[in-house]
């Protein structure tokens, strides 16, 4: 039997890693120079124009948000692996010959 705090513990962990997911796609939408007026002046960041160091500065955060919700997905180590390629041949599908020269099933 489950306790109620495990729940609650679970639904804080999908909301967390919801925000952090909405969080990724927020800084997508800003790595975008969508903002940036025509005739606005080049400025130098980093080395970088502006705009170019505001999206590299944008998919490094993005790299580590995206970092927390895998933290937070959870994954059961001990679950059942899925099945393979090799054991999901399409009909007709003929075998690759091992090292023998002798075709596999």
């Amino acid at each position: 039997m489950t306790s109620p705090h495990a729940d609650d513990g679970k639904r804080r962990r999908g909301r967390v890693r919801a925000i952090l997911l909405a969080g990724i796609a927020v800084l997508y939408a800003v790595s975008v120079p969508w903002y940036r007026a025509d005739d606005q002046p080049l400025e130098l960041f980093l080395g970088l124009p502006d705009w170019a160091a505001v999206a590299v500065l944008c998919y490094a955060a993005a790299a580590v948000l995206n970092a927390l919700a895998w933290l937070r997905t959870p994954i059961d180590d001990d679950a059942p692996l899925a099945a393979t390629l090799e054991t999901q041949e399409s009909p007709g599908h003929t075998a690759a010959p091992n090292e023998s020269g002798e075709a596999t099933p």
